[in-house]
C-alpha cells in the first residue's frame, strides 16, 4: 500500500486510537482540570479534618456555616442542628453564593452519610471512595471557598454531642 494514495488514513487512525477525551472535547467538561484540582486540594483537605469536638467548636465560631450537601429529602429526614442544605447536584456559583453569603472566607463545615455509624435512613453508608465529603470539599474549593473544614469522625447520630435534628422519617430512631 502506497501511503500517497491514502492521505487521510493516518489522521483517521490517530482519531480512532485517541483517548476518548481527545476525540470530541466538550469545552464545558474539563476532566484534566478536575484531576489537577483534586490533586491541589488533597493536601489542604488532609489538614482540615476535624474530630467531633473540634468540628462542634468551629461550628460555634462567629460566621461559621455547616453545609449539608446531601439530597433535600435526606436533609429533611435528619441533619446536624443549624446546618444549611444545598445538594451537591445544585452547586453552581450562584447557588453557593446564595447559601453561603458574600464572605468567601467564612468557615464552612461539611459532613456526609459516611460520618455516621447508623448506616440507615437518612444516612446510608456510601462507597468510601465516593463519599460525598470528597466531592463537596473539592467543589467548594474549586468554586473559590478556601476555608472548608470536614468532620473526620464516624459518630452515632443518637449521640447528643452530634446535635442531630430528626425529621419525620428518622423521628423513631433508636
Amino acid at each position: 500500500m502506497d501511503m500517497k494514495e491514502y492521505p487521510m488514513l493516518l489522521p483517521a487512525l490517530a482519531l480512532l486510537f485517541a483517548a476518548p477525551e481527545d476525540r470530541a472535547p466538550n469545552p464545558q467538561i474539563d476532566y484534566a482540570g478536575f484531576a489537577t484540582l483534586t490533586g491541589d486540594v488533597r493536601s489542604v483537605r488532609a489538614r482540615r479534618l476535624l474530630d467531633l469536638a473540634a468540628f462542634t467548636a468551629k461550628a460555634g465560631e462567629k460566621g461559621a456555616l455547616i453545609l449539608d450537601a446531601r439530597s433535600a429529602d435526606k436533609f429533611a429526614a435528619g441533619h446536624i442542628d443549624g446546618a444549611v442544605n444545598l445538594p451537591l447536584t445544585d452547586f453552581t456559583a450562584e447557588a453557593l453564593a446564595a447559601a453561603i453569603g458574600p464572605n468567601r472566607d467564612r468557615p464552612i463545615l461539611i459532613y456526609c452519610n459516611n460520618n455516621f455509624s447508623n448506616h440507615r435512613a437518612p444516612v446510608p453508608l456510601k462507597n468510601p471512595a465516593l463519599a460525598l465529603n470528597i466531592q463537596t470539599f473539592i467543589n467548594l474549593v474549586g468554586y473559590g471557598y478556601p476555608n472548608v473544614w470536614e468532620l473526620r469522625d464516624v459518630v452515632d447520630f443518637n449521640d447528643p454531642r452530634v446535635g442531630w435534628t430528626a425529621g419525620a422519617s428518622s423521628a423513631g430512631r433508636t
